[in-house]
């Protein structure tokens, strides 16, 4: 079986057929793209780079005394609030965030504040301030026209900037339009079931996005699809590496990384036929930037520069797994992994619908699994079901 089987030619005359029917539907990147406003977009990785390492280069932080802080309501807009910071010239303006960042560290709700006028809400915020416990916080500052407080973190709080995730995903992704076999994805035409991997990137199709709050990257290798067996119709059955990655430096959310193989991306880019899905998080504590440095970005570069045999070998060694040749042989092994008598039965019938005969080898059995997940509306129920799956998958390889 070959490992890199379709030649440049057949991408780039406009695609390839795929068969989306099998492996997860993921719909992580799509929220995202649902999410962004035009301004969040960014068309190359090089533009995304420049606005987060500016907004870094125009930050500061410091760990400052909770008590020290004054609360102030602006005299030119008694609706809003500032704070003095010991140092700062003058009053600092809170983003949404920050003001929802200090009202809950003091143990202050943030949306009953936004309520009240601002007077109130700053002899509320101020007393919380003085009488906190914990003593510290960590502030970040970004200058651009005025100053404002970014983010209020714990002392511990272990920032990583986006530019730093944005930087690393370069080494591996030059400008993330093609120069490199990583890029923004291509898109699934529904009607005929071609992926085509070359579609330009405009703040439509673009997946690079920043926020004031986050970055979010999703790249593909899909110049270079990978055959991992053949189709009931005998057609092959074709996949591309996919990775998605976060970061927030404001505390918004983790930092993470996913890697998967997968088989398209549609226009509202969900993604489909997703196999081997794997991720590593690190939450922003004290020794997270020692943690990026040494584990999660070499997993990114490991990933981008790994043959796809491995993956290829589970494939092939669950599609030669044979584990049932009657009805009670398929009953028995899916009842002794925990399925229900009901999920037992849709996952056969699911089988034999699509594939046109009973499930015998694990592939079969972990295709129909997934193909029950997706129908099931109740998110939770839904990946427990992918999770069954990936674990057969994995014992059988």
């Amino acid at each position: 079986m070959n490992t890199e089987i379709i030649d440049a030619g057949r991408a780039e005359s406009g695609g390839y057929r795929v068969d989306v029917s099998r492996g997860e539907n993921v719909s992580r990147v799509s929220s995202e793209w649902f999410a962004r406003p035009d301004d969040e977009r960014y068309l190359s990785l090089d533009d995304l780079f420049a606005s987060v390492k500016g907004r870094a280069e125009r930050s500061r932080t410091r760990t400052v005394e909770s008590a020290a802080i004054r609360v102030e309501a602006n005299r030119d807009d008694p609706e809003k609030l500032g704070l003095v910071l010991p140092g700062s010239e003058g009053p600092i303006a809170p983003t949404h965030w920050s003001f929802g960042q200090l009202a809950s560290i003091v143990g202050a709700p943030a949306a009953y504040l936004r309520q009240l006028p601002a007077p109130l809400a700053g002899i509320n915020l101020q007393y919380g301030l003085t009488n906190h416990r914990a003593e510290q916080f960590k502030t970040m500052e970004v200058a651009d026209g005025r100053t404002e407080l970014r983010a209020v973190t714990g002392p511990d709080y272990g920032r990583i900037y986006d530019h730093e995730l944005v930087s690393a995903v370069q080494r591996i992704a030059g400008n993330g339009t093609g120069d490199t076999r990583w890029k923004v994805p291509g898109v699934l035409d529904w009607s005929t079931g071609i992926y085509n991997p070359r579609v330009d990137v405009t703040k439509e199709t673009t997946t690079l996005y920043a926020s004031d709050r986050d970055v979010f990257l999703f790249l593909v290798d899909d110049l270079n699809p990978i055959e991992a067996g053949l189709l009931p119709d005998g057609s092959p059955d074709l996949y591309f590496r996919g990775f998605y990655c976060w970061n927030s430096e404001v505390g918004a959310k983790t930092l993470g990384i996913a890697s998967f193989y997968l088989r398209a991306v549609c226009q509202n880019r969900n993604l489909w036929g997703v196999e081997d899905f794997q991720e590593i998080t690190i939450r922003h504590s004290k020794y997270a930037a020692s943690r990026f440095a040494h584990e999660a970005a070499p997993a990114l570069a490991s990933f981008a520069e790994s043959s796809p045999a491995p993956f290829i070998d589970g494939i092939r060694a669950a599609r030669e797994k044979i584990v049932a040749r009657s009805d009670e042989d398929r009953q028995d092994f899916l009842r002794k992994r925990g399925f229900s008598k009901a999920e037992t039965g849709r996952i056969v019938e699911t089988v034999l619908a699509e594939e046109g005969r009973p499930p015998e080898s694990v592939f079969d059995f972990v295709q129909g699994i997934t193909a029950v997940a997706r129908s099931k509306p109740q998110q939770d129920a839904r990946l427990q079901l992918e999770g069954k799956a990936r674990t057969l998958l994995a014992q059988a390889s």
